[in-house]
């Protein structure tokens, strides 16, 4: 099968990031043709100024719609695109310049119509950035599920760095209207049609997270409240390693209450295991401040998923509540 490119990638109020991306993409190494479909998700703060100037450089359609999510912007480009393999990035994203000769190259190894890639932190992002890209794909927070082919069963390609077929993108009508967590439902709904997944280990992107502590608590907050959703979707995708995060932060409540009446084993296991985290951090990162940065975000990203899986389990799961009635702002109305 003759392979044929798209660039599908959703922006909303950010033309700084595209600049940096399509930067990295007149980068780009190897003789595969490809074109770029901006998708404008009703945006105040438009980049069509930036998009042009790369016009004489790069093979870019650029389109303008209503506000109504990633997901419905994703498939707005899919559908425009003229490719039969769509790659799907986030607009803060940065392509290192083998990034195509690698996909390439993994699906003519091994063809398969839905590919995910790892996110890395590059050099020149601030040490708050290299801390929570740290937390976010190390083994010992996520059990490295977004970028480690060894850690999971069944590889849920995440939508910062994804590959699509057309056909597949056809068979399932493309992403949901549940935001976070509209990537690893389309993942299971291919599973569900006997399309393949795949982890392409050396097809990494920068992910240079525009964020704060604030912002990065209410992003895990919701990926913690999507997943019961998810669950109850998709029931036989359900992990006791889900719930992994609620329990350290009932884990870490309880020892410190514990240490009061003097039981001081549970508090130091905890403690051991923050040591871990800031050892594993520093040999990663070469940085003692990413390293001491990387427990916050380590305990950020514990409490906000953990409380936000267990606020989701009581009303979804226990009171069986209608999650789009419970968690209003989890979906978008697609236009």
């Amino acid at each position: 099968m003759q392979l044929s490119f798209s660039f599908i990638i959703p922006v909303y109020n950010r033309p700084n990031e595209i600049e940096e991306l399509l930067q990295s993409f007149t980068k780009l190494e190897g003789a595969t043709e490809f074109e770029i479909v901006i998708v404008e998700d009703g945006s105040t703060d438009s980049s069509k100024h930036i998009v042009s100037n790369y016009n004489s450089q790069l093979n870019i359609s650029y389109f303008f719609k209503e506000n109504s999510g990633p997901g419905a912007s994703r498939n707005f480009g899919m559908q425009k695109a003229k490719g039969n393999y769509f790659i799907i990035l986030d607009s803060d994203c940065i392509l290192p310049k083998e990034y195509l000769n690698e996909v390439e190259k993994n699906l003519k190894t091994k063809y398969v119509d839905c590919f995910g890639g790892p996110d890395a932190a590059g050099a020149s992002f601030s040490n708050l950035q290299k801390a929570i890209n740290f937390s976010m794909t190390s083994f010992i927070t996520t059990g490295g599920i977004r970028g480690n082919k060894n850690s999971v069963d069944k590889f849920q390609p995440r939508s910062f760095n994804m590959g699509l077929s057309k056909k597949a993108f056809e068979a399932t009508k493309g992403f949901g209207r549940i935001h976070p967590g509209e990537d690893p439902d389309l993942s299971i709904r291919l599973w569900r049609l006997d399309f393949e997944t795949a982890f392409f280990e050396s097809a990494y992107v920068y992910h240079k997270r525009r964020i704060s502590w604030s912002k990065f608590y209410t992003q895990v907050n919701k990926f913690g409240m999507v997943r019961p959703i998810l669950n109850k979707w998709h029931p036989s995708t359900k992990k006791v390693t889900y719930w992994f995060p609620t329990v350290f932060v009932l884990s870490v409540v309880f020892s410190v209450l514990l240490s009061f009446i003097n039981v001081l084993l549970p508090l130091y296991l905890i403690l051991g295991y923050y040591g871990f985290a800031f050892i594993t951090a520093l040999l990663q990162t070469k940085n003692i401040v990413v390293a001491f940065q990387s427990l916050i975000a380590v305990t950020i990203q514990f409490f906000g998923y953990g409380i936000g899986f267990l606020k989701s389990t009581f009303f979804i799961g226990a009171l069986n509540r209608n999650p789009e009635q419970q968690f209003p702002k989890l979906f978008f109305k697609h236009k």
